[in-house]
């Protein structure tokens, strides 16, 4: 999309890594969430991590 932030503007909304700093192969790893709060960035970490949480469609709030 034309609009999408910077690779490098990404934060992880669970622990806060920044993609910037993520090895280069990590950096394609990266999930991103989209909801009527707007773009969120989970690092591969923790979409391993909530995986089921994620495809069960989850609240945030609950994982």
């Amino acid at each position: 999309m034309v609009d999408d932030p910077e690779p490098a503007a990404a934060h992880c909304t669970r622990c806060g890594r920044s993609r910037a700093e993520a090895p280069p192969a990590d950096a394609l790893a990266w999930v991103m969430t989209h909801d009527e709060r707007g773009r969120s960035w989970l690092c591969p970490a923790c979409a391993r991590a909530h995986v089921r949480d994620i495809e069960g469609k989850l609240p945030d709030e609950y994982w």
